[in-house]
């Protein structure tokens, strides 16, 4: 089975890490569409969770376009997520991940998809890898 994430360490703390992705998201033309900070919620609901994890559902308006009038069933797969989150399994660093779109599109076993997966994972990398640094 294929990679189902694409994640990297960074020395950044979580809350410096989120200002870098919105930035890398933004100069590549994506954009958070939603935030969820997991620990507030759950906080709300009468749960403690620690460390800090954040889930991002990121998009590109042009290339969501493209893929759903290809086939509309490709929006059981969008919006992209990328999470932020302390890594308590290596001593809280912090890790910047995304699930991989390439892995998320075999699952519609539809080759129309190939290129168009291929192309949003590499930018998402990039956005995930400039946001590390």
């Amino acid at each position: 089975m294929a990679e189902l994430d694409y994640t990297v360490a960074t020395d950044k703390p979580v809350d410096e890490a989120i200002q870098a992705l919105q930035s890398a998201l933004a100069e590549r033309k994506f954009s958070a569409l939603w935030h969820l900070h997991v620990n507030e919620k759950l906080r709300e609901k009468g749960f403690h969770l620690e460390p800090d994890f954040h889930i991002f559902e990121v998009c590109n308006p042009a290339k969501a376009k493209q893929a759903l009038e290809t086939d509309q069933k490709v929006g059981y797969l969008l919006p992209c997520k990328i999470v932020v989150y302390s890594d308590r399994n290596d001593g809280n660093r912090t890790k910047i991940g995304l699930l991989r779109p390439q892995t998320l599109i075999g699952l519609l076993d539809d080759e129309r998809f190939r290129d168009l997966a291929n192309e949003v994972e590499q930018e998402l990398r990039a956005v995930v890898d400039a946001a590390a640094r």
